[in-house]
C-alpha cells in the first residue's frame, strides 16, 4: 500500500440512480416511492429547450413538497456549454430547500469545469446562508473527460460520485454505434468461425473506477438504453459490479429492481465473506498469514476483499 492512503468515498447506498425529466411532474411522486437509492431530477437532455424554465420551477417546488424519504436527491443541471446552467445553479440554491443533496454536472471535460461550478455554488451558499453543503456528481461523456478523468476526480471536495454517459461518450469518441451501453454488434472477435463479443465500454469503466477509488469518489455505471432487454441490463450491471462500480442508472422504472438485484450482495456472497474473515481470524490466532478456504488459498488480501462485501451489505441494510 502506498504511503498516501486512498480516501474512502461517502458511505451511502448508490445501487440505482433513477432519472426523470423535470418537465413531467406526474413522475415525481412515483420516483419518490421507488426503491432507487438516488433520484436524479433532470434539467438537461430529457427536457426540451423551451421547457427548461418550467422544468426548473417544477423541480424547485417538488424538492420541498414531496417526501423523498432517505433517498439521495440530485438534480442534473445543463452543460457548461449552454446558456441555462448558471440559472439552474442559482435558482436551485437560492429557491430550493435544504432537502436537495447533490447537483449532477454533465459532460465534464476537465477539472476547470468543476472549479467553475464550485465557485458559483460556494458564492450562492454564502450569500443565502445555506447550512447544508451541496455535493457534486459528474458524468464522463467525452474524449476529453476520459483523458482527464483523474484530475476531474480530484477537482473538488464536493465531488461524491462519477458516472459514464455511454451515448455522448460514444459520439465524442467517433464510435460507430447508436446503442447506449451493452454489447455492440460489430465489436467482436472470431475464433474457429464463432463470434465472441467483447465489452467496448470496459476500458473507460476501468479508468473511471481507478480514478474514483484513488480520490474517494463513488464510481457508477450509466444508462442502458434498451429497457426491454432485462438480461442485457443485468449482464452489463454485473460486469460493472465486478469492476468495482457501486451502482447503475435506471432510465425506466423497471430497471430499478434489476440494479438493486445486481448491486446488493447476495446472501451467499455475504455468508462466504464472513466465513473467509472467520477463517483468517483463526489463522491469525495460530500465527499464520494464510489459510485454505473451500480448497483455495486466502490471505491478508482476501480480508480486504471480504470486508468490501460485508461493509456494503451492512450499509445497505442500515439504509
Amino acid at each position: 500500500m502506498s504511503f498516501r492512503l486512498q480516501p474512502q468515498p461517502v458511505a451511502r447506498p448508490n445501487r440505482c440512480q433513477l432519472f426523470g425529466p423535470g418537465s413531467r411532474t406526474a413522475l415525481f411522486e412515483k420516483m419518490a416511492a421507488s426503491a432507487a437509492d438516488v433520484i436524479n431530477l433532470d434539467l438537461e437532455d430529457s427536457v426540451a429547450p423551451d421547457d427548461k424554465p418550467t422544468a426548473r420551477a417544477n423541480i424547485i417546488q417538488a424538492i420541498g413538497d414531496i417526501d423523498w424519504g432517505t433517498k439521495t436527491l440530485s438534480v442534473r443541471i445543463n452543460g457548461l456549454d449552454t446558456p441555462w446552467w448558471y440559472r439552474d445553479v442559482v435558482d436551485l440554491l437560492e429557491q430550493a430547500g435544504d432537502r436537495l443533496d447533490q447537483i449532477m454536472i454533465p459532460k465534464v471535460g476537465c477539472a476547470a469545469d468543476l472549479y467553475a461550478v464550485d465557485a458559483l455554488v460556494t458564492a450562492v451558499e454564502a450569500a443565502k446562508g445555506r447550512s447544508k453543503r451541496i455535493a457534486f456528481e459528474v458524468i464522463i461523456e467525452s474524449a476529453a473527460g476520459i483523458a482527464h478523468v483523474h484530475e476531474i476526480a480530484a477537482a473538488s471536495p464536493r465531488l461524491q460520485a462519477m458516472s459514464l454517459g455511454a451515448a455522448d461518450f460514444a459520439a465524442s469518441m467517433g464510435m460507430q454505434t447508436t446503442g447506449i451501453g451493452g454489447t455492440q454488434e460489430n465489436y467482436y472477435m472470431l475464433h474457429d468461425g464463432a463470434r465472441h463479443y467483447s465489452d467496448p465500454w470496459h476500458w473507460a469503466q476501468t479508468a473511471i473506477v481507478a480514478a474514483c477509488r484513488t480520490h474517494g469518489v463513488l464510481p457508477v455505471d450509466g444508462p442502458f438504453g434498451d429497457f426491454s432487454d432485462d438480461e442485457g441490463y443485468r449482464a452489463q450491471a454485473r460486469r460493472s459490479a465486478t469492476l468495482g462500480m457501486v451502482g447503475k442508472w435506471a432510465i425506466h422504472p423497471k430497471q430499478v429492481a434489476l440494479a438493486n438485484e445486481v448491486f446488493t450482495p447476495s446472501e451467499a456472497a455475504v455468508t462466504e465473506a464472513r466465513e473467509i474473515l472467520a477463517a483468517m481470524e483463526a489463522a491469525k490466532a495460530s500465527g499464520q498469514g494464510a489459510t485454505v478456504y473451500k480448497g483455495r488459498l486466502v490471505d491478508i488480501a482476501s480480508i480486504k476483499q471480504a470486508e468490501v462485501i460485508v461493509k456494503q451489505a451492512e450499509m445497505i441494510a442500515a439504509g
